[in-house]
């Protein structure tokens, strides 16, 4: 992944909240962890973690996911320094080349660029984009607070990502065996930010069965994988970025990594599909594939395929 080195990417929103190193609070849905492990064990002591969850802004979990607009809707978390310095030198796309946290905001700039062409174009609906939040430890949330444990999410109650940047050597590499890459972290804000889309045009809304390998929350993140998989194919060849086989390479091998059989296979549980609610590796490789492909948003239609 390049960047083009003369590109602005001063307007990216992303921010640092920094971190409350809090614990896993009460105020949105708890994260189920495959083989009945929990926050604090999981393979070898270490925890196994259900990637790109959606919490839902009811206390203790059981209710449906909240639509676009509703209460919180664009707050700021707490904690948030309105003068961030993290990123206060990102300006460039040849900074974007030399900082992985200026690539996290040219990353933004793209995701941003991309949307607010296309939904507005294929989804006839109107474009507010998503503020991408980094922490450690724990962060206070219009989902509640949440810590590093529930991996990068994305909060329908504030409209904003969260993203704990040590994940992904801690967790996907290390406990799930991604192979990871420069390009990982992209994926990953791209499944986030499909998330957010579809949260704008109500597709959450229909989100009924949490659990099973043909539930609504399994459509839901193989969707927000094919979405992401429509940002690629833009991003690949763009004013602002360029992508080589190798990314693409590494963002199919990360959407394996996080499969719901994979992670089952890890837990040493046996691999349970009514348990899942992410898809298994060959569906979100294959959804991200398809977004990459075919680029449109009816292509990714989930809810309405037959098979997945």
């Amino acid at each position: 992944m390049r960047f083009n080195p003369k590109a602005d990417i001063s307007g990216g929103r992303v921010r640092d909240v920094g971190g409350s190193g809090g614990g896993g609070g009460g105020g949105g849905m708890r994260i189920p962890i495959p083989g009945g492990t929990r926050a604090g064990g999981g393979i070898g002591g270490l925890i196994i973690i259900i990637l790109f969850v959606v919490l839902t802004q009811c206390v203790g979990g059981g209710g449906g996911l909240p639509s676009p607009g509703g209460s919180g809707s664009q707050t700021q978390p707490e904690g948030i320094d309105t003068g961030d310095k993290r990123y206060a030198n990102c300006k460039t796309g040849a900074d974007a080349d030399d900082d992985p946290d200026c690539a996290r905001l040219g990353v933004a700039v793209s995701l941003e660029d991309y949307w607010g062409e296309t939904l507005p174009e294929q989804g006839d609906v109107q474009f507010q984009p998503s503020t991408i939040n980094t922490f450690a430890g724990g962060v206070d949330t219009a989902c509640g607070q949440a810590t590093s444990q529930v991996g990068p999410f994305y909060c329908p109650g504030d409209q904003q990502i969260y993203l704990d940047t040590t994940f992904f050597p801690q967790v996907l590499e290390q406990q799930l065996g991604g192979q990871g890459g420069d390009f990982v972290e992209p994926y990953v804000l791209a499944h986030e930010y499909g998330h957010h889309i579809q949260n704008l045009m109500g597709t959450m809304g229909k989100v009924r069965t949490q659990q099973g390998a043909d539930s609504d929350a399994v459509r839901l993140e193989l969707q927000a994988d094919c979405y992401a998989g429509m940002w690629t194919a833009y991003a690949e060849d763009s004013e602002l970025l360029t992508l080589d086989d190798g990314d693409i390479a590494e963002a199919l091998d990360s959407a394996k990594a996080v499969g719901d059989d994979r992670i089952q296979q890890k837990s040493g549980q046996g691999v349970d599909p009514d348990g899942w609610t992410h898809g298994s590796s060959e569906q979100r490789m294959g959804w991200f594939s398809r977004g990459y492909e075919e680029g449109t948003l009816e292509s990714c239609d989930t809810f309405s395929a037959s098979e997945l």
